[in-house]
């Protein structure tokens, strides 16, 4: 599937069948997190891959959009480090490009994943921060959850020309 297709095509996936994520494949999509583009290039996103049930399970129990996770089999906390870089809304960024290229590095793969979102609330920031032992100086910005889809979803098209301003405002 090329990049263009990739990016029409992928949806979020909350719905898995249990199935077991290969090491494979989520070796893939951590390397597609560490190729996405950091301010600086001071690349401070670090990752949690966490696949044992019981963790997953406790996860879910306690964060209330996390509900999908146990089934999906893998989730994959990406986080970043302050010491790497201090500026907030760019950690917040460079992680979020992470994440983007993650979600469609799963979709090309044929694996359903969904964005669980732990930053800025800090009852899930704490929680994962918590259950996963995470330094302080590390934030946790939100949880990749991967698995083999139980559902198939239709493509949107989303784009919207009146949100498109040339020029000036």
């Amino acid at each position: 599937m090329n990049v263009i297709e990739a990016i029409n095509t992928r949806r979020s996936i909350r719905q898995y069948t249990g199935e077991v994520i290969n090491d494979k494949h989520i070796d893939i999509i951590l390397r597609a997190g560490f190729q996405a583009p950091s301010a600086h290039n001071f690349q401070p996103q670090e990752y949690i891959v966490v696949k044992e049930s019981e963790t997953l399970e406790l996860i879910a129990k306690r964060h209330k959009y996390a509900k999908a996770l146990p089934l999906a089999g893998c989730g994959i906390v990406v986080c970043g480090d302050t010491t790497k870089e201090s500026r907030e809304g760019s950690l917040i960024a460079d992680c979020s490009a992470s994440i983007q290229n993650m979600l469609l590095a799963a979709h090309e793969l044929n694996l359903g994943a969904v964005w669980i979102g732990l930053h800025p609330v800090k009852e899930f920031s704490e929680i994962i921060s918590e259950i996963l032992d995470i330094p302080e100086h590390i934030i946790p910005i939100a949880i990749v959850a991967i698995g083999h889809p139980n559902v198939k979803k239709e493509a949107i098209d989303r784009y919207n020309e009146e949100k498109i301003h040339k020029e000036k405002w």
